[in-house]
């Protein structure tokens, strides 16, 4: 399993065991590099910890331990976990800012407690076997143990089509679970129990008075001290828009000209690239910059190993820019990389889910009617041109194959359903899966509701707080987060999300519960509060973050795979159906949702080629030992647990 994640910790690994426990990880050095080996132990070794990740708060945490007796053998940030919980037991949590997933072993208890950080920057898989738990930090890990077989989930991959990735809990494989974000597991063995608790939520934030930009640019100005923390380079992956200036405004105000500046660009120079705006910006900030061109061969060439490395199925074209800027960081000697994901989220950055919540908002004042036009209305152009055809000709689309927008016929009761994926995508893929799933594989698929995430009992007394937390949970940590993690840890980079820190999400949600603001200007408490931080001309340009060419991706990507649908994965197992396979293949002229459909089911193909191999060609078996007995991981804990006998 340790050998599966050398990429998440090319530094070291560590591990410890019993009779009990077994807990492996790697390391990729960040803080204190000669000391901050793991595991890690309090004063008489009684209690051991593998973690994964940065305790940003450290610093001030070991400022209070120190006071109050505790005696630290390290300058590890991880260490200020174990004399946490020599003080406060799982509570613990409570007290860590940053992105952390842990492994902690209290020998005298017989007690492990594995925990999660609250937005869920750090994955932990889960796999329970008789009376045993494996867990680790990435899911061809556990293939790569041998554990548990390479089977699709058919319910999971239902989910996939609709919403483009698989909600946690559950992952693509059979009998595989995330612990979810902001939760921790508690596994006593004497006598063998597992439990697992949720310590936070992002609608449980308190309410908040006070200006707004004023409170949040205090916390901005708070994050931007903690996350530079490291003893090794810092860059930002630094696009033209908002997000990514915001936060190397913060990190380059702190270290003055060694924050370093990276973005990516394409052939040509199409609209999408942004090196000329980022490099403006580094230019303004002192920031050594660095720049890559992305070229669609290499996008092609990497595509199945791509599909692999995001560990889950993610049918999201960006994944590659992801990728492409860690890679580069990586060549230039920076290990840590931060970037600009949640503020979107946090701060009302995307006009679709501003529709949706305002047809919610319809819908919940009882006016049934209102509620089911709402949406098209709000969905129709405004203006002519080019994408106003495009999106009239959808909506018409639409109408003509007879979607049953928002109202899923599985059986729910349909006032609980919230207006969440109202720009259309939901329906596409209830229509879709019904053409290529077999019949077989459908009637299995089917038993998942697709629509369970959008499910809210009545009354629905806050929606603003809903939909911030829902689209917390959902796009951004399976498709954002997932994808920054993995895909800059395949090139051992660990990568930093400033804007996704909890307090800045506490502080959006706690504000927005004394005065909502989804009716004023996108973002406008966000820029508001950096309105010295980011040029004027920058403040209003549209989103873009390393957002790909993506009609001339996805024509290369079709061109060179398509063909491999027909007698691939998929068919073989009874997952595609042929018909649908040929179908793919040799249409020349599609509607939009063809294409959408081919790429996911490419994605899919792809990844299950790399994760069934994977599990195929393993050679470790459970009793396999890894022989160093040095390290901190930053990225990567393995886990083995057994119960007392």
């Amino acid at each position: 399993m340790n050998r599966a994640l050398f990429h998440r910790g090319p530094d070291g690994d560590g591990e410890f065991s019993d009779d009990h426990v077994h807990i492996a990880m790697r390391r990729l050095s960040i803080i204190d590099l000669e000391g901050g080996w793991q595991p890690l132990y309090n004063e008489d070794r009684s209690i051991a910890l593998v973690a994964n990740g940065e305790v940003y708060n450290h610093v001030e945490l070991r400022d209070q331990l120190e006071r109050r007796g505790h005696r630290f053998a390290t300058h590890s940030d991880c260490e200020t976990i174990i004399h946490l919980y020599e003080d406060h037991g799982a509570d613990c949590l409570h007290a860590l800012r940053g992105m952390y997933a842990f492994a902690l072993y209290d020998i005298r208890a017989k007690r492990v407690i594995i925990g999660r950080d609250r937005m869920g920057e750090k994955p932990v898989y889960l796999v329970r076997r008789d009376n045993e738990l494996w867990f680790c930090s990435e899911l061809r890990c556990l293939l790569a143990s041998g554990v548990v077989p390479f089977q699709l989930d058919p319910g999971a991959v239902n989910l996939y089509y609709h919403y483009n990735y698989v909600p946690e809990p559950l992952t693509a494989v059979k009998n595989v679970h995330k612990l979810p974000a902001g939760s921790y597991l508690q596994i006593d063995l004497d006598p063998w129990t597992v439990t697992e608790r949720r310590y936070w939520r992002l609608s449980d934030a308190p309410p908040v008075e006070g200006d707004p930009p004023t409170l949040i640019r205090e916390e901005l100005e708070r994050i931007g001290d903690l996350i530079i923390r490291a003893d090794v380079p810092v860059g930002v992956a630094l696009s033209g828009g908002i997000d990514s200036t915001l936060v190397a405004a913060l990190a380059a105000a702190r270290r003055p000209g060694l924050i370093h500046a990276l973005t990516v660009g394409y052939p040509g120079r199409p609209e999408q690239d942004e090196r000329s705006l980022a490099a403006q910006t580094a230019q303004r900030l002192n920031m050594p910059f660095h720049e890559v061109e992305v070229h669609p061969r290499e996008v092609v060439e990497l595509f199945p190993e791509r599909a692999l490395w995001r560990d889950d199925p993610i049918a999201d074209m960006a994944g590659h820019g992801y990728y492409a800027v860690s890679r580069l960081a990586k060549s230039c000697g920076i290990p840590v990389l931060l970037q600009g994901q949640g503020a979107d989220e946090l701060f009302w950055g995307y006009g679709w889910v501003r529709d949706a919540l305002e047809a919610s908002i319809v819908k919940g004042s009882g006016n049934r009617a209102e509620a089911a036009r709402d949406p098209y209305r709000r969905l129709m152009p405004s203006s002519l041109g080019p994408r106003a055809v495009k999106d009239a000709l959808s909506l018409m689309t639409q109408r003509w194959l007879g979607w049953q927008q928002f109202h899923p016929d599985d059986g729910a009761p349909d006032d609980q359903l919230i207006f969440y994926n109202g720009n259309g995508a939901y329906q596409r893929a209830r229509w879709l899966v019904r053409r290529v799933f077999p019949p077989k594989f459908a009637a299995q698929a089917f038993s998942m509701d697709p629509a369970h995430l959008f499910r809210r009992p009545r009354p629905w007394n806050d929606l603003p707080v809903m939909f911030t937390e829902l689209i917390c949970e959902t796009y951004l940590l399976e498709n954002g987060i997932v994808q920054g993690d993995r895909l800059s840890m395949i090139n051992s980079v660990e990568l930093r999300l400033p804007l996704c820190d909890y307090r800045l999400a506490e502080l959006a949600v706690g504000l927005r519960k004394t005065q909502p603001d989804h009716r004023l200007p996108f973002k406008h408490w966000l820029k508001r509060a950096a309105a010295d931080l980011v040029p004027a001309d920058l403040m209003n340009r549209p989103k873009r973050g390393f957002t790909p060419p993506h009609a001339s991706w996805m024509h290369h990507l079709i061109d060179a795979f398509r063909l491999s649908l027909e007698h691939g994965y998929l068919v073989e197992h009874g997952v595609l159906a042929p018909q649908a396979a040929a179908e793919m293949t040799n249409h020349r002229f599609r509607l939009p949702i063809w294409t959408e459909a081919i790429y996911k089911t490419l994605v899919l193909e792809f990844w299950c080629r790399g994760m069934s191999s994977a599990a195929a060609q393993t050679s470790m078996n459970h009793t396999h030992r890894v022989p160093s007995l040095s390290s901190e991981n930053l990225p990567a804990p393995t886990f083995r647990l057994r119960p007392a006998v």
